[in-house]
């Protein structure tokens, strides 16, 4: 009697697990349909996102604006040495002459309110300016084509990063329906060595093998399901685009 009872006791202890398992059954079927019709935008379509929202690319390309400004201005900068200069004035002012005659000279003295101007163009060549000027055009040239060659390699790294997110998402994809498959087949496989083994058809160490290896294939499961939303949630932080 103490034998059934102890046989008893032990069946109940070694189906709790499967009580959590098949729990599972249908939240783990929904979500193997979900995995299986995610679409995914064209990969040239990410592509093109990832470059519009990525923030370290723009301030690139900002850079650019910045150095192509500073070759206009090294270029234009020659200008400064070149002018009009314009001056006015109004008020009173003090005007002498003099008349020289055979043997007298007359001076003569007036006080007039008027308005005198003059305008006047200047040139200034400063040496150094002559001989720096195409020292500096040169060097703002080159940082240009430093700053335009820099955005091209990031935005070449976003490119084969977007496609290796793109396929590693697809390959996760995949790995997930084989592992719900999987675990499918072994809680089918597990219901049916849970009957026989109620039966008296198949030993107890029969019944904990299969037991095990269903366990152990729920737990790949998970892991795949996992290390799919992680490359889903990567893939959608790149590109800022939300995948469905």
């Amino acid at each position: 009697m103490k034998t059934n009872i102890k046989t008893v006791i032990l069946l109940i202890i070694m189906q709790l697990p499967f009580v959590g398992l098949w729990a599972q059954n249908n939240n783990e079927a929904q979500f193997q349909s979900t995995a299986t019709k995610l679409m995914l935008p064209n990969l040239n379509v990410l592509i093109d996102s990832a470059l519009v929202h990525n923030g370290m690319l723009n301030y690139r390309k900002l850079e650019i604006d910045s150095k192509e400004s500073n070759l206009v201005a090294k270029r234009q900068l020659w200008t400064r040495n070149f002018g009009i200069r314009a001056d006015t004035g109004y008020g009173t002012f003090n005007n002498f002459s003099s008349t020289s005659g055979d043997n007298s000279t007359v001076n003569l003295s007036s006080s007039t309110q008027q308005l005198n101007y003059n305008v006047g163009v200047y040139l200034k060549i400063p040496v150094f300016d002559i001989i720096n000027r195409k020292s500096e055009i040169k060097q703002a040239k080159a940082e240009l084509e430093q700053a335009k060659n820099l955005v091209k390699s990031l935005e070449d790294e976003i490119r084969e990063l977007v496609i290796r997110y793109y396929e590693d998402l697809l390959l996760k994809q995949n790995l997930l329906e084989l592992r719900a498959s999987n675990l499918g087949n072994a809680k089918a496989n597990m219901e049916m060595v849970e009957k026989e083994f109620r039966n008296g058809l198949i030993p107890i160490s029969e019944y904990v093998r299969i037991s095990d290896m269903t366990a152990r294939i729920s737990a790949e499961f998970e892991q795949a399901k996992s290390e799919f939303i992680i490359s889903k949630k990567v893939l959608e932080n790149i590109t800022g685009v939300t995948i469905n």
